[in-house]
Order: C-alpha cells, then sequence, then structure tokens
C-alpha cells in the first residue's frame, strides 16, 4: 500500500531506541530478514550512523557495516543509500564525515549540527530513491529520540520517521535494568507532535520467566498509550557489533582450541573483523586490556584504528609495546590495516589526516615498513591474487585505509599488491585486507602460516543460520501481525 499523499513513499517501520546499544541493529536486520521471507522486497535504512565499523560495496563506497548485515538479511546488496550519511570518530571530539559513501571531510560536534538542513536533504533524497525500487523499508534510529537538546537537528530519528511516515517502534534494553522507566521517559520527552508516531514498545534482552514480567506491562499500559508488542530473549549471537561498548570477551567455550587476543585499543576500529572468530566454538576470543594477558594468548591481534599515532603512544605508555616484544618468535602476532602500520618502522601524519598536522613517531619494528597518511582513502572489495607460499591462490577480503605504506627492505609478501606480509623468523603476519576470517580459503591459508588449528569454515554460513534464528526469535516473541496491520 503506497502512501496517497506522496505516491513515491512505500510502507516503512523504524526500529528507534531509549539509547545507544539497545538492540536496534539487530532487530532490524531481523526484520528484514522475516519479511524477505514473507516474500517482500525488502530494504533497511538508516540516515545517519555513528560508527567505528564500516565496509565498502562492490563499487567502491564505504558505509556502516550495521547496514551491511541489515541488507545481507534482505537478501540484496549493500547500496550507500542505506546509509547515506556516515560518521566515524576520530579523537579530539571530531569525526571523519561519509557522505553517501565518499569522505567529505572531518568536523566537530558543533560543525556538524550546523549542516544539519544539508545533511537532510541527502538523507531524503537517497531514501525516496530506494522508496522507487523496494515494497517496504525497515528504518533504523540512532541514539534516542528523547535527546531533547538534539531535536532541532536531528536527521535520524523522528524528522526521518516523519518523512517516511513510519510506524515507530521503541526498544528497550531490560539487561540494564529499570525499562518500563527508559520506555517512558522516552515517551514523554518525544515532541508531542511526534508522539502519534510511535506505535509500541519492544523490550530487549530479557533473561528468565516472561510471566513474571506481565504485571509490570500490565501496570505499564495504564501510564502510556502505547502497547508492548513483544519481550525478546537474551541471545547469544556473534554477528557483527556496531558500538565498541558491545565488545565482550568470550567466557565458558569449553572446547576451545585456539585464545586469540586482540589489544584493544582506545580508538579501535571495524572490530566487525572478528565476528568470525566469535563464532567459532573452537576459538576463545579476548578483547585485551593489560599487557600480562598476552601470555595467555595462541595468537595477538593488533586491530584497526582510526588514529594510529595515538594508539601507537598508547601501547608504549601501557607496556603492551614492550610486551609484544617478548611475544616476537614464540606467539604470532598480527596487525590489521591501523595494526600493519603500528608494526611498522616509521609512521607520519604530515598532513593531519587522523590528528595534529606533522605528527610523526617510530613503529614497534616488526615489520620493515614505513607509513604516511595521506588524505585520499583506499576503497576496494574483491579479490587479490597470493604471491611467495601463496601463489596461485587468491583472498577475498575489503580494503579501505587512509595511509600508504613503502616496504623498504626484504619480508616475504604474500599478496601480489603487497597487502599482506610476513616475517617467518619473528612470526609477525601485516595487512591491510579486513573481512580476512571470513572465509574458509582465508582461514585455511592463515592456520597453515600461523601453525595454528584455526576452524577452516565459511562465516557467511554461520550469519545466515544466525540471521534465520534471529527472524525466527522475533516472529516468535513479538506480535508481528499487531505491528504490521493495515501496512501491506
Amino acid at each position: 500500500m503506497q502512501d496517497s499523499a506522496n505516491p513515491l513513499k512505500v510502507p516503512s517501520i523504524m526500529f528507534q531506541g531509549t539509547g545507544s546499544g539497545v538492540g536496534k541493529s539487530l532487530i532490524t536486520a531481523g526484520f528484514c530478514r522475516l519479511l524477505r521471507q514473507r516474500g517482500l522486497r525488502v530494504a533497511p535504512f538508516k540516515s545517519q550512523n555513528m560508527a567505528l565499523n564500516a565496509g565498502v560495496t562492490a563499487d567502491g563506497l564505504e558505509m556502516g557495516r550495521a547496514q551491511i548485515l541489515q541488507a545481507e538479511a534482505a537478501g540484496i546488496a549493500p547500496d550507500v543509500r542505506m546509509n547515506p550519511i556516515l560518521l566515524k570518530p576520530q579523537g579530539q571530539s571530531r569525526s571523519q564525515l561519509v557522505r553517501m559513501g565518499k569522505v567529505a571531510g572531518t568536523c566537530s560536534a558543533r560543525e556538524y549540527y550546523t549542516l544539519s538542513r544539508e545533511n537532510l536533504a541527502i538523507a531524503t533524497a537517497a531514501y525516496d530513491s530506494l522508496c522507487a525500487e523496494y515494497d517496504i523499508i525497515v528504518l533504523e534510529g540512532a541514539g534516542s529520540p528523547a535527546e531533547i537538546n538534539l531535536q532541532g537537528t536531528d536527521i535520524v530519528n523522528m524528522r526521518m520517521a516523519r518523512h517516511a511516515g513510519a510506524r515507530v517502534f521503541v526498544v528497550g534494553d531490560i539487561d540494564r535494568g529499570g525499562v518500563f522507566a527508559w520506555l517512558k521517559g522516552t515517551y514523554d520527552l518525544v515532541p508531542a507532535d511526534a508522539r502519534p508516531l510511535i506505535h509500541g514498545f519492544l523490550i530487549n534482552k530479557f533473561r528468565g520467566d516472561v510471566s513474571l514480567l506481565q504485571p509490570g506491562i500490565e501496570m505499564f499500559a495504564n501510564l502510556v498509550p502505547v502497547p508492548v508488542h513483544g519481550v525478546l530473549p537474551w541471545l547469544r549471537l556473534s554477528l557483527e557489533e556496531e558500538d565498541s561498548q558491545d565488545l565482550a570477551s568470550d567466557r565458558g567455550k569449553a572446547g576451545a582450541k585456539v585464545h586469540v587476543g586482540v589489544v584493544r585499543l582506545p580508538h579501535i576500529s571495524n572490530f566487525s573483523d572478528f565476528a568470525p572468530l566469535k563464532a567459532m566454538e573452537a576459538v576463545r576470543l579476548s578483547y585485551l586490556e593489560q599487557p600480562s594477558q598476552l601470555a595467555e594468548c595462541d595468537l595477538v591481534i593488533l586491530p584497526g584504528s582510526k588514529h594510529s599515532l595515538h594508539d601507537l603512544d598508547f601501547l608504549r605508555r601501557s607496556g603492551f609495546a614492550a610486551a609484544l616484544q617478548e611475544c616476537v618468535g614464540t606467539v604470532p602476532i598480527m596487525g590489521i590495516c591501523g595494526g600493519l602500520q603500528m608494526l611498522g618502522e616509521q609512521l607520519e601524519d604530515p598532513q593531519g589526516v587522523e590528528g595534529p598536522a606533522g605528527g610523526a613517531a617510530a613503529g614497534l619494528g616488526l615489520l620493515p615498513l614505513n607509513t604516511v597518511m595521506a588524505r585520499d582513502k583506499a576503497l576496494h572489495r574483491g579479490s587479490w591474487t597470493g604471491a611467495g607460499r601463496w601463489q596461485g591462490q587468491a583472498l577475498s577480503g575489503y580494503e579501505m585505509h587512509v595511509g600508504q605504506s613503502r616496504i623498504h627492505s626484504d619480508v616475504e609478501q604474500l599478496c601480489a599488491d603487497g597487502l599482506c606480509l610476513w616475517d617467518g623468523s619473528r612470526r609477525v603476519f601485516g595487512t591491510y585486507l579486513h573481512g580476512i576470517f571470513e572465509s574458509a580459503a582465508n582461514l585455511r591459508l592463515l592456520a597453515d602460516l600461523l601453525r595454528l588449528p584455526l576452524p577452516v569454515v565459511d562465516y557467511q554460513n554461520e550469519k545466515e543460520r544466525q540471521l534465520d534464528l534471529l527472524a525466527h526469535t522475533i516472529a516468535e516473541h513479538c506480535d508481528i501481525d499487531t505491528m504490521l496491520e493495515g501496512l501491506l
């Protein structure tokens, strides 16, 4: 059923939240999968995303990983129109601004809010173009619509809901406690003229006997004239997390054969790289906060970073740099993207791409390369041809970085484009490839190289299974028919 007032609009539902990390992104993905299973052409949409996890589309453009996952749930190719505005925090209260998949510069929060009208026009144009191609759009909000100091410049919550004519469902996280206060407070603080857009609430991450919650739901109905449409149980999923606050180390994997430790850098980014490892029962994944934890690991990883020079300084001040040197030759060390840059001998930022202009520091000296930050970002998704011991093999993943690295002495290059380096005597591996753990072919090469019993599995198959589980759980615990009644 199309909006008769605007024939370009299609039916839409939207998930907003009482705050960040309540589960909006995964619920949006689950609804995309559920609606796809019902035979609908469905697309996700989030007008503005602030995230450290981003990915690259097939046409070499950048968008949030959450919307990439949601597109996969919908069974369609990721498209930057689904996330037209992306903010990537860089530190010092500044963020990189990405519009329609391309870097448009950096800005402070205050500077960004002066661009709200311009950004809203970009977002609504992207949304309207999607309406011409799909039967229904599932929108996601950001943070909370109740942030009263931000409502005047909002382009992602109620203003976008109004443009789309979307039915809004507010998600609350009961695991944090006080969920009814969160829900009522959000409803009360939303502008009065926007409250009619709210069609219901979902309570997420419930543990235990749901019948014990029912009296609270009945009392809540006397306080707010909008129903609770579902109580979703806590699910242990290994799908990509959007916020670094959601990062958690594995616990209780009795069958784990490999312990992988990821150094938790202050500006860690693209930690979605490690979702495949978290999904493996044979792998225990830990985010390391103390240098002493390195001794427990079979593989240590320096992840991507949005501020490599700052995080390099952190490694030295925290004692991680010295502890990593003690691991050389015994425990394999891996650097991905910014982690690769830090493993090198020199890191420079003459143009101030990530921080103050002229910044420079010696790297950890574990790989023979120098990196200079540059404004042009390398963005590419696809496959690469192996070299050296990987000659004739194909690697898959995506490249997304601003540094240009120059190799200045002998080191084994395992990829024709110099994107994978290996020092066998030190057992140090570095790569610019994100998503390197996602394919069975990549894992087979890494397991052999690192001499570790990494499971050789295809993460895409596991991701599909988990998305189906998510959709099934939503269908089982939410009143879907009422939520969609009269919409389609």
